[in-house]
Order: C-alpha cells, then sequence, then structure tokens
C-alpha cells in the first residue's frame, strides 16, 4: 500500500492508521492533511470499529508536525485559516470518534503531530520518544485545537510553560506530568497500544462506547447536561443483553461472549 495516510482494520474491528512519509518524519503537507481528514470520514461511517490507533512510519518519528517544505509556499493569513479549519476540524472529529484512539508514539512528536497526540484518548510512548510544541520556535502558535487540550491535561501554567520554551520532554517526563499513559521499551509503542487495544476489545461493546461518551460529554458540555448524558446512558446498558450475559456469566464463572446489544 502507498499513500501519505495507510489505514487498517481487522477483524476484530481495530484500525491502525499509520502517516506513512517517513523520509520526512511524517510531517503533513496538504496532501497528508487532506487524506487524514478523509481517514477520519470513513472512520466516522465504520460501524464495526472497536478501537483506533494513529501511529508514524518507519520509528524515527510519530509526526513531526506540518512539512515546512510544502507549506512554506502557503503563508498567508488566508492558508492559516484554511489550515486551522482543515486540521483542527479533522482533529475535533478524531477526538469524537465513539471508540477510544490510541496514540502510538516512537521517536519524536513535534508541533502539529503532539495536537494529534492530544486529541487521541490514550497515549502510548517508546521509552526513547520525545514530545516538543515546537510551534513556538516557528514563530506560530498551536493552530490545530492543541493549545486546548493541552490545558486541560496539564493546567494554564505548565501549558503555557511548555508552549512558550518549545521545552522537549522526554516519555518519562511527558508521563509524570499525564501527556503520556502508557510507556512501552523502544521499538514497542505499536505493540503496546495493540494490545491495549485488544484488551478494550474484548469489553462490551456498547459499555466501551458508552464510557467513552459520557467521559467525553464531561470535557464537552456543562456540568449538567453531562450528568443527564450519564444517567441516560447508563440506564441504555443496565437494559442491554451484554449487561445480562456479564451478569450470566459472572454468576456460572465463565467468559461471557458479548454481542453488541
Amino acid at each position: 500500500m502507498t499513500g501519505p495516510i495507510l489505514t487498517e482494520i481487522d477483524s476484530s474491528g481495530m484500525a491502525t492508521v499509520t502517516v506513512n512519509r517517513p523520509l520526512v518524519r511524517n510531517a503533513l503537507n496538504w496532501e497528508a492533511m487532506t487524506a487524514l481528514h478523509d481517514t477520519v470520514d470513513s472512520l466516522e461511517e465504520s460501524s464495526d470499529l472497536r478501537a483506533v490507533i494513529i501511529t508514524g512510519a518507519g520509528g524515527r518519528a510519530f509526526i513531526s508536525g506540518g512539512d515546512l517544505r510544502d507549506l512554506q509556499n502557503s503563508m498567508t493569513e488566508e492558508d492559516g485559516l484554511k489550515q486551522h479549519d482543515l486540521m483542527a476540524g479533522t482533529l475535533d472529529r478524531l477526538a469524537a470518534l465513539p471508540v477510544p484512539v490510541i496514540a502510538a508514539i516512537e521517536g519524536a512528536a513535534r508541533g502539529g503531530g503532539c495536537e494529534i497526540a492530544l486529541a487521541c484518548d490514550l497515549r502510548v510512548a517508546g521509552e526513547d520518544a520525545t514530545i516538543g510544541f515546537a510551534q513556538i520556535d516557528m514563530g506560530v502558535s498551536p493552530g490545530w485545537g492543541g493549545a486546548a487540550r493541552l490545558f486541560a491535561a496539564v493546567g494554564y501554567a505548565r501549558a503555557l510553560d511548555l508552549l512558550l520554551t518549545g521545552r522537549v520532554l522526554t516519555a518519562d517526563e511527558a508521563s509524570t506530568i499525564g501527556l503520556v499513559d502508557r510507556i512501552a521499551p523502544n521499538g514497542q509503542a505499536l505493540v503496546y497500544a495493540r494490545r491495549l487495544a485488544e484488551i478494550i476489545a474484548d469489553k462490551a461493546p456498547l459499555a466501551v462506547r458508552g464510557i467513552k461518551e459520557v467521559l467525553y460529554g464531561y470535557r464537552s458540555m456543562p456540568a449538567a447536561a453531562a450528568l443527564a448524558r450519564e444517567r441516560a446512558i447508563f440506564a441504555q446498558l443496565w437494559a442491554t443483553k451484554d449487561h445480562a450475559e456479564a451478569s450470566a456469566s459472572f454468576l456460572e464463572k465463565r467468559d461471557p461472549k458479548f454481542l453488541g446489544k
């Protein structure tokens, strides 16, 4: 397979999306940004998804942001608005997918690559992975929604520190402040991300989607509305065949067989 964005969905419903531009450290040009947008379109339309993994090809970098060689010819304010609307919209929809989205980070995540990682629900990083918000060194701010997500993850002062200095974090440092959820041996981030996705895929699929919807609501809605959503989702899940099967299998001391109903 060729192309700037590769997508594979296995028989269990696990999708692996790979940014396939290793010669430029998986930096995104206009073609790749558009392909990522189209990929999210396809994922939204897939009813059988259980989890999504985002990674970069080649092992040297996760995603190193925008491809400056390509984007240096698009330096007007209108170009900036076009890029923001394309990528911020894509990442908003990626974050809102009904299944967990996991970033598998090997090597460097820089600039917009950090913004993509933050749009994922969970982040698995190799031991030697590094994370740096390099936008300040290019004379710009985050433009793909990453500032808001970083603020939500680490708070105002720490987000401001990272964005104003461009300081590069090790995987351990990123884990300490909550930007990385799991650390894998070098070269094993994708393997560990798939193991995590497989654990999730073995759970009741309606409950997985319901739990993400509840938590996403608390991030994106007023508290009262989010609580009402939690109440409604719990009641719906309580009445599912999967809940009945889980209860029966527990009492019968066997593994459950979930139907997604």
